[in-house]
């Protein structure tokens, strides 16, 4: 804490460093419950008492967060029993306290107020977490080392396993360092441009001492550099542009993420966090000149300030542990001021005087604009056509014509204030000659130079995209026939009467005399009594035969299976390339004729027409910034089902079995989604039998027939996008 005495009023400065110690200890392993948090606030400290159910062997593992301040706290085998995940305590600069519950593992993250150091030390069934602040070092460079993990494990060497650049989904880039153990000492600090990373006897392998080049990555970092330094580690980050950085460790992985910060001229502090971010400060300020006030709250932030004589009056306030930025904003609402940021200058005036000075420079620009000298300058194209971009610069809508006489219009005074959406000033004018796709500008030189970052923008060369489907269409089929055929001749002739019929199993025919030859009597044999079934016209059979001494009475038993089993698979795999968000179809099939008899006066008339019967696919690809792949795709899968044909004047008209595949995905570069599936089961069962017969246990099998079939049918589409790159070709 610094403290100020200026023109009679008490000034208390609270400056945040970055000192955080967590230590590396073993959990412990029997099952635990957190039972109570109480905290108590003793001077500039904050003691936090947790009461478990068993006493712990080892204080907790923990880790830091510098920004935004964090300290977290992890107790294996240990389970949540305050029935709540957040106390809020508003002790000192401690907030809250988070008690996450993950499987049998418990996190007990503190929300501070700045970075703090802390303590911990184990009595009885009681864990005390004490928290003390960072004192300020007495060096007052820009430079700042912030410890972000100390060293647990005395003595030992720690490795450096992998180094990983990434980008993140909003941009910022991500360094990834995997350890051999999570006790290593780790210092982090700003030196200069630079983010340098030490840690603390540490190796690391040849093949990870280099220097990566990361500017395609597009992101704040350009180059991540990892060197040797003597028993230690130096890994150093350069980042471009304006930044902020954020570290933190889980486990044996390390990464430190840098963001860009877009800079906002209305905030005093830039930054993407939310809320007020400047050093804490405690003011007694009685009666005071509010000019003084501003000027002192300035240099606390490192700003170059301009403050208007204009900017007077006094001002009483009493503030205790206060951003210096929110105090700002407290004077600028009590008297009516505001403030423009230029560069690394601040100015500020009251409300009132600004506006005006705005005006006045709006005004100043404009009649500028209405005499300064026009500049004509031409630009090639490569991509656009000249005329899409004259007609966007003049302001006309894409589907109408420019004529000579719209363009008289529209470069006109009067045309120009009708054109909402034109980009040229109001003397300004375009001209495209279509055979060497060049544009003409005449204009000032501050639209030339907006309209040069227009075109560099827009004349560019669409990205594309290689869509592969592959359709694959799977059959198993399956077919099981079993039956009987059994039959009874009886051959022996059976007298009837004395008029020398005979009637058995067959017929007979009487002796017949001519003269002097007699031909003898024959039997023809018929099946007097039988059972036949129908069997498998394909397939293995099984024939027995049991018949007497002089072959009169046959029984004849024939037993029949037949089982098939089919299996098929059908892949297509169509393919299409297009450019970022333009349709693109590819078809591969034909077309079936159809025949429709239309009479009319007792005379028929065959009229021919085709349905398709092919497969197609529709795509729209639309490029994310992420690098994915957003799709609108329509799949079918058309075919001609020429068993279940209909003859229509000697023409077969048969259905069409379609599969169609309508909706929008999003998929990863190279990626393969399963946008869809059909499955389809057909399982038949018939039986023929013999009544009562064929009912018998067992021996039923020999007066029945039964018949299994099966088909399954699978159709799944798969889709791969891959975006073609400008450097590539594809074979």
């Amino acid at each position: 804490m610094r403290m100020l005495n200026v023109l009679g009023f008490s000034f208390a400065v609270i400056v945040t460093a970055g000192l955080m110690k967590p230590d590396l200890v073993s959990a412990a392993e029997a099952t635990n419950v957190i039972e109570a948090i109480n905290v108590a606030q003793q001077g500039n400290e904050v003691a936090l008492k947790l009461d478990l159910k068993s006493p712990l062997v080892q204080p907790p593992a923990g880790f830091s967060v510098s920004q935004p301040a964090k300290i977290a706290f992890d107790f294996p085998a240990t389970s949540n029993g305050l029935g709540r995940t957040t106390e809020v305590l508003n002790q000192g600069d401690l907030r809250s306290v988070n008690i996450v519950q993950v499987s049998d593992r418990t996190r007990v993250v503190l929300n501070l107020v700045r970075n703090l150091n802390y303590k911990t030390r184990i009595d009885g069934n009681s864990l005390y977490i004490i928290l003390t602040p960072v004192q300020r070092l007495a060096d007052t460079s820009a430079e700042r080392s912030v410890r972000f993990a100390e060293e647990s494990l005395i003595g030992s060497k720690h490795a450096m396993r992998d180094v990983v650049f990434r980008r993140g989904k909003d941009g910022e880039g991500r360094v990834v360092v995997d350890l051999s153990d999570s006790g290593t000492g780790i210092d982090i600090r700003q030196q200069g441009s630079s983010l340098i990373v030490d840690f603390a006897k540490t190796s690391v392998p040849e093949h990870l001492r280099r220097k990566l080049d990361v500017t395609d990555f597009a992101t704040p970092v350009t180059s991540v550099e990892t060197r040797s330094m003597g028993d230690n580690v130096r890994m150093i980050i350069s980042p471009k542009g304006l930044w902020e950085h954020n570290a933190y460790q889980s486990d044996n992985q390390f990464v430190v993420e840098v963001k860009k910060v877009v800079e906002d001229p209305n905030k005093l502090v830039q930054g993407t966090k939310v809320g007020y971010q400047g050093p804490r400060v405690s003011i007694n300020y009685q009666n005071g000149d509010v000019r003084a006030l501003l000027r002192l709250m300035a240099e606390e932030l490192g700003l170059n300030a301009v403050i208007s004589e204009t900017v007077t009056g006094t001002t009483t306030l009493v503030l205790k542990d206060v951003p210096a930025d929110q105090v700002i904003d407290i004077i600028f609402q009590q008297k009516g001021l505001d403030m423009r940021k230029k560069g690394n200058i601040l100015m500020i005036a009251p409300r009132d005087e600004i506006a005006t000075r705005e005006k006045l420079d709006f005004e100043a620009r404009q009649q500028i604009s209405e005499l300064e000298p026009l500049v004509t300058e031409q630009f090639l194209l490569n991509y656009q056509k000249s005329g899409d971009i004259q007609k966007l610069l003049m302001g006309v809508p894409p589907g109408m014509t420019l004529t000579p006489q719209l363009m008289a219009s529209l470069n006109s005074a009067q045309g120009s204030s009708m054109s909402s959406q034109r980009i040229l000033s109001k003397r300004g004018s375009a001209v495209a000659d279509p055979q060497s796709n060049i544009l003409f500008v005449s204009d000032i030189p501050s639209k030339l130079e907006e309209i040069r970052t227009f075109i560099k923008t827009i004349d560019i060369g669409a990205r594309q995209v290689l869509i592969e489907a592959r359709v694959v269409e799977a059959q198993d089929s399956f077919n099981r026939a079993l039956g009987a055929k059994i039959g009874l001749i009886n051959s022996k002739p059976v007298e009837l009467g004395a008029s020398g019929a005979y009637l058995a199993g067959g017929k007979m025919t009487p002796a017949v005399t001519s003269g002097t030859t007699t031909t003898p009597a024959t039997l023809v044999q018929n099946p007097m009594f039988g059972v036949n079934l129908p069997t498998p016209s394909t397939g293995g059979t099984l024939a027995l035969s049991l018949f007497n001494a002089s072959i009169t009475r046959i029984l004849n038993l024939e037993l029949a299976a037949l089982e098939t089993d089919g299996l098929g698979k059908i892949v297509s795999s169509p393919r299409v390339i297009t450019a970022n968000n333009v349709e693109a179809t590819i078809e591969d099939g034909t077309e079936i004729p159809y025949v429709t008899i239309q009479s009319s006066g007792g005379t028929s008339t065959a009229t021919v027409s085709f349905k398709p019967a092919k497969l197609s696919l529709k795509v729209t690809p639309q490029i994310t910034p992420e690098g994915t792949v957003r799709m609108n795709l329509v799949v079918k899968k058309e075919e001609a089902d020429w068993t279940k044909a209909v003859v229509l004047s000697g023409y077969a008209n048969p259905p069409i079995k379609s599969s169609v595949v309508d909706t929008n995905v999003v998929v990863d570069n190279g990626g393969t989604v399963v946008i869809g599936g059909v499955f389809i089961t057909d399982t038949q069962s018939s039986v023929e039998k013999v009544p009562l017969l064929g009912d018998i246990p067992g021996l039923g099998w020999l007066f029945k027939y039964k018949n299994d079939k099966g088909t399954r049918r699978e159709l799944l589409v798969f889709i791969t996008p891959r975006i073609v790159s400008d450097k590539m070709s594809l074979n």
